[in-house]
């Protein structure tokens, strides 16, 4: 990823990215984001051991946020006009790999967590999408992030998350054409996607 993604950045961005719940249609956008980083930080802070994730952990985190995130609509996003020509079982394989590598690349982030504050302002509508607007305080300082959400049959879900203005999308579009330039084609990413995510689930379990 860019090099703006700090630390600290990844850890905001994990916050909602560790996720897979089906959202109530009638929550508002702002309840929705609110209360999945809510809930992910009370397991954080009951952690034991606050230096890593434990399975366990991982268990507990993905039953708070079971499903808040529209993977397939950020993987579309983020392959550009490279998803309109794969299949149907290309597309439902490549947003499965995509959720494995943000699970364990952004969520393993959330054990750097330390009590940082989080500030959320009311959701901004326009037709079937909205943005919350939040502030993340530390001692060292505060950084904005934007959660972008649609309107789907499962209710509001993220597609899109802004970290001091820079898109999380838009970085791994920018991978993506990267990867695909240097395999030569679709495949070759996604074969160089299963085994950095393979690497990634091993190193966890060791």
């Amino acid at each position: 990823m860019s090099k703006v993604f700090s630390i600290r950045v990844m850890l905001v961005a994990a916050m909602v990215l560790f996720s897979t719940h089906v959202w109530a249609v009638e929550s508002d956008p702002k309840t929705v984001v609110e209360e999945t980083v809510h809930g992910i930080i009370q397991v954080l802070e009951a952690r034991e051991d606050t230096t890593k994730l434990t399975e366990e952990d991982r268990v507990k985190i993905q039953k708070v946020v079971h499903g808040r995130f529209d993977y397939r609509e950020m993987s579309k996003r983020s392959l550009g006009k490279v998803w309109k020509g794969i299949s149907e079982s290309e597309k439902g394989h490549f947003t499965e790999l995509f959720r494995r590598l943000l699970e364990r690349s952004y969520g393993n982030r959330l054990s750097s967590f330390r009590n940082q504050k989080i500030v959320f302002d009311d959701a901004q509508f326009k037709k079937d999408k909205a943005r919350v607007k939040s502030n993340v305080i530390d001692t060292e300082k505060e950084t904005p992030v934007e959660y972008r959400l649609h309107q789907t049959t499962a209710g509001w879900q993220v597609y899109d998350i802004r970290i001091e203005g820079v898109s999380l999308v838009s970085n791994f579009r920018k991978d993506f054409k990267a990867g695909i330039r240097r395999s030569g084609n679709f495949e070759g990413l996604v074969h160089a996607l299963e085994k950095k995510v393979e690497k990634l689930e091993a190193k966890d379990k060791a």
